[in-house]
């Protein structure tokens, strides 16, 4: 229901209560004027400020916040249901047709994320599959994805969560390209993988905070003091021009704590003015300076723009009603509350997601990764990696202190995210 207008005015409600001869002050019909202006122009502010139009935090992704519902997206061969969130759901027991590829056989898994190899007991984080409540995903067409790539780029920009999901993109491509026939080459920050015969590329491009920042190396970047410039997404943004289709992702190395450092300046200054902002404030000015490279870098007509929201830990067990020190490791079931929401996923942020997309007219497409994942606190990669430091005595006693639980076994958790993908992408 609508909010009735501050006030109104109109010839009906005057004239009844004027002689005929007498006319209105020329200074009072000027005021009048001059507030239903106001009121029309700042109508909406004005009863945000008094209340009487609640604010709004919807993650429900619309398919180009501020396009004509009717204009058709690139890549589209169809639309979603009606009344149909992908996005809300349950997991359900699935021998049949999952896992959709086995570990063993797609060599591109990253020693991380290969939990089988390296020594996990059960397979059950492998079958199961997302349920929408009101409608089925599309199953994901391998063939129709590499026919739409044909003389494309797919690239993938974030942090190792996003490099996951590359993972499996390729994971669940690659069966249908002849060995011959594919390749993949990593070059600093970039990595491409290569289906000659379709002349596509699916790549996967190191930016955890999008913006330049002192964690840009894609090998040595464990920083405790981070700090991210502002205003230089450019930095990166080069070498993403030209690509058909993207998938952002940026939210767990913003989370140092309650504060962000932001660079006013440059690294390579001399003398650095750096200044402290709220984590959210720092998230917020990251949004935005995607949002305008979208707007000024990719053609709506002929690409399209995805983010991914924030993948959750499972590193406190009393979230879920378990021990003290709990955590993800050794955890083989799923979380069944299905108004689970881990405290390691910040609202505050999401917030800030939900009133920054909402305001853009830039065609971008919000991926709500998030509580499905919630769910899913036995599909981490947890002791099951390799361990680039050797472990010491203390931990080997405590498995639950070296557990891993921001990562996830391949196959198993990311592949739904691209299926996810996949259903935005041809059916949004």
């Amino acid at each position: 229901m609508k909010p009735s207008s501050p006030m109104s005015f109109t010839s009906s409600s005057l004239s009844p209560s004027l002689p005929r001869k007498t006319r209105l002050s020329p200074y009072l019909f000027t005021l009048l004027t001059f507030i239903l202006f106001v009121c029309v122009l700042y109508g909406e502010d004005f009863m945000c400020i008094f209340g009487q139009l609640e604010p709004t935090f919807n993650l429900q992704p619309s398919p180009t916040p501020g396009n004509k519902k009717t204009e058709k997206l690139a890549f589209a061969i169809g639309k979603t249901e009606e009344n149909c969130d992908v996005f809300s759901g349950k997991w359900v027991r699935d021998e049949v047709s999952r896992p959709q590829y086995e570990e063993w056989e797609c060599p591109y898994i990253q020693p991380q994320l290969t939990c089988q190899e390296r020594g996990r007991p059960d397979k059950d984080y492998q079958f199961w599959r997302w349920k929408p409540n009101h409608c089925d995903l599309p199953s994901f067409n391998a063939t129709l994805m590499l026919e739409t790539l044909r003389g494309k780029r797919m690239m993938f920009v974030g942090d190792s969560l996003n490099r996951g999901m590359f993972v499996s993109m390729i994971c669940l491509l690659h069966r249908v390209i002849p060995d011959d026939q594919k390749s993949i080459k990593t070059s600093g920050s970039l990595t491409v993988f290569t289906a000659k015969e379709y002349n596509a590329t699916i790549e996967f491009y190191w930016a955890p905070f999008l913006l330049e920042s002192n964690s840009d190396d894609a090998i040595v970047h464990r920083v405790s003091d981070r700090v991210v410039r502002k205003g230089s997404i450019n930095k990166h943004g080069r070498h993403w021009k030209s690509v058909d289709i993207i998938v952002f992702n940026t939210y767990l190395w913003w989370m140092t704590g309650l504060k962000m450092k932001i660079l006013q300046g440059s690294f390579e200054d001399k003398e650095k003015v750096i200044t402290e902002v709220s984590t959210e404030d720092a998230y917020r000015m990251g949004m935005k300076s995607m949002l305008r490279w979208v707007k000024n870098n990719m053609d709506r007509k002929k690409t399209r723009v995805f983010f991914t929201s924030m993948s959750p830990t499972h590193a406190k067990g009393i979230d879920w009603g378990g021990e003290p020190g709990e955590n993800c490791y050794n955890q083989t079931t799923l979380i069944e509350d299905p108004n689970y929401w881990g405290s390691d996923c910040r609202k505050s942020i999401m917030k800030v997601i939900g009133e920054v997309f909402g305001r853009s007219k830039t065609p971008i497409m919000l991926l709500n990764i998030t509580q499905l994942s919630n769910y899913r606190k036995d599909a981490h990669t947890s002791i099951y990696k390799k361990q680039w430091s050797p472990l010491t005595s203390e931990q080997l006693e405590n498995p639950r202190s070296y557990a891993d639980c921001v990562h996830w076994c391949l196959p198993g958790l990311q592949d739904t995210w691209n299926e996810l993908l996949f259903a935005k992408l041809f059916y949004p």
